[in-house]
């Protein structure tokens, strides 16, 4: 994701409304670390006391709420242990947030990546995915790509629902064409001079975060920002409104299915 925040900072407060996880306490990198099953946590050398005890108390607030919006066990933000999450440590250069799939890392940078926790995730989702919803999948592939060009898995009603959200995101319900979500991002992407937008990876990390953005008890502004009415909202960046009530039920129902299944496995 590329900054568009770069005036944000983590001093600022930023708009809550939830429920109250920690009731006045401290959280730490630890606590976040086993409450949602991060393989690690990294943090950058120029991150300070303050500062940590400040994103510790915002990230774990930010997941705890990403967990209740998606009825998911907190354990399961983790990937099954397979996750690492840096901040302050571990970015690129002007981008407020990245998912390193090479090192199947979560980034934030320590000032700019407020707002972005929700899309990057996605892309940590889309990725860890890939290999429970097709057959031949390389290191670096993601799930929405790959429905793309194969078949998917659909033998488990999981893989069912999901092939359910692509294929709304990606075509025109009454043909195989293109969505008008899809050519509105190519659209973005010519003004741009670039391919962005239109990836498959972005078109449904948005699609997330808008979802996310549209819960109707629970906003956080750390865990997502900048998609209602925003700019990029009326460019046509986001679900439009010929599937935006779809493209939440159907995220809703995959992730309530999955939470229901991994709480079911844990009992």
């Amino acid at each position: 994701m590329t900054n568009n925040r770069s005036t944000n900072r983590l001093k600022r407060q930023f708009f809550r409304d939830g429920p109250d996880y920690r009731f006045g306490d401290q959280a730490s990198f630890d606590e976040i670390k086993e409450t949602f099953g991060f393989k690690t946590i990294t943090l950058g050398a120029w991150v300070s006391k303050e500062e940590q005890h400040i994103a510790a108390n915002l990230l774990y607030d930010a997941l705890a709420d990403l967990t209740q919006i998606l009825s998911l066990p907190p354990v399961t933000i983790g990937l099954r242990g397979t996750l690492n999450l840096a901040f302050g440590s571990g970015g690129q250069a002007g981008v407020q947030a990245h998912y390193d799939s090479n090192k199947r890392t979560l980034a934030l940078a320590k000032n700019a990546g407020g707002g972005a926790l929700a899309h990057e995730w996605w892309h940590a989702f889309d990725h860890y995915i890939a290999k429970h919803m097709f057959h031949e999948v390389r290191a670096h592939d993601f799930a929405s790509a790959l429905w793309l060009v194969q078949p998917p898995i659909l033998s488990h009603p999981l893989n069912q629902q999901l092939d359910v959200l692509f294929r709304l995101l990606f075509l025109s319900s009454s043909t195989n064409e293109p969505s008008d979500y899809f050519k509105h991002a190519l659209l973005l992407d010519k003004a741009r001079g670039g391919q962005y937008y239109a990836k498959p990876q972005e078109l449904t990390a948005r699609a997330f975060e808008w979802v996310i953005a549209n819960h109707p008890q629970i906003h956080n502004a750390f865990l997502v920002d900048d998609v209602l009415d925003s700019p990029l909202q009326h460019q046509g960046g986001f679900p439009d409104p010929g599937i935006a009530a779809a493209t939440q039920t159907t995220t809703t129902n995959y992730f309530q299915m999955l939470g229901a299944a991994l709480y079911r496995q844990a009992q």
